[in-house]
């Protein structure tokens, strides 16, 4: 699944030819994603101007001089494609612009767009449970401290936990635990404020360099213009199991599954 940085990746690419262009079309084609288009999605944004793009956890918007804001989120294999040499089976939803088409494909169908005006925004039940964002000044030691005590699931389901931190996906918890020398299956409440003054700032580098460097390329992500992101060959720890821990520290990095999904981290740095 396209998590923060491939999101934060699209948003900026989206923005890049869309931010102040007047929307002359919309094709719907076909009802529905993982659920019904929004009824009046193309009157609301046929003839309206894009204001600005932004990002909330793993949701891209597109905000119109109306308005009115399209939130869309890629699911497991979402992207956007802009000017598309040719139309494709799964290009669900088309916006046009004097110069430009952007096609929303998604081949799985688990992605979501959704309507809405500018102050529905902030109660829209998806957004109104969600943490701070772990690129903002909400997210501090201070903040992981208050929800993490006397919690005694393992820190990496809490960092996964949406109302705690929005955002977080798997990929780059593994990553952010690494660097922060913290082991995955630690108890959240016995993390101590050391440990969370560094992981802090290492939540924030993780996701910045890969925004940096255009996202992961794991399975479907591509970023609007195609190229694919290079993150993934940064990985210390995702996907390693087996190879030498890059510390140097005689570790091997091990896999174990937590919450249904996999782990990634060295036994002998991370504790």
């Amino acid at each position: 699944m396209p998590e923060l940085p491939e999101v934060e990746t699209t948003v900026r690419g989206l923005a890049r030819f869309l931010k102040g262009e007047t929307i002359t079309r919309v094709t719907v084609n076909r009802p529905d994603m993982r659920r019904p288009f929004p009824p009046d999605l193309v009157q609301a944004l046929t003839g309206a101007s894009v204001t600005h793009l932004s990002r909330r956890a793993k949701y891209g918007l597109i905000h119109t001089s109306r308005d009115h804001a399209m939130v869309f989120h890629l699911g497991m294999s979402g992207r956007w494609r802009i000017d598309p040499a040719e139309d494709e089976k799964h290009d669900h939803l088309v916006i046009e612009t004097a110069g430009h088409r952007f096609a929303l494909n998604d081949p799985r169908r688990f992605g979501s767009v959704d309507l809405m005006t500018s102050g529905e925004l902030v109660t829209w039940k998806p957004f109104a449970a969600l943490g701070p964002e772990p690129l903002g000044d909400g997210l501090t030691p201070e903040h992981l401290r208050e929800a993490t005590r006397g919690r005694k699931q393992a820190i990496k389901l809490l960092l996964l936990d949406q109302t705690i931190v929005a955002g977080l996906g798997n990929i780059y918890v593994c990553e952010a635990l690494w660097h922060a020398g913290i082991h995955p299956r630690k108890a959240g409440g016995k993390v101590t404020m050391p440990q969370l003054r560094r992981l802090v700032p290492a939540i924030k580098d993780v996701l910045e360099r890969s925004i940096r460097d255009g996202g992961s390329t794991l399975r479907d992500f591509a970023q609007p213009d195609g190229e694919l992101g290079y993150f993934a060959t940064r990985f210390h720890v995702y996907g390693r199991e087996g190879e030498p821990c890059h510390h140097e520290d005689s570790g091997t990095i091990r896999r174990t599954v937590q919450g249904g999904r996999s782990t990634w981290f060295c036994p002998v740095c991370q504790r």
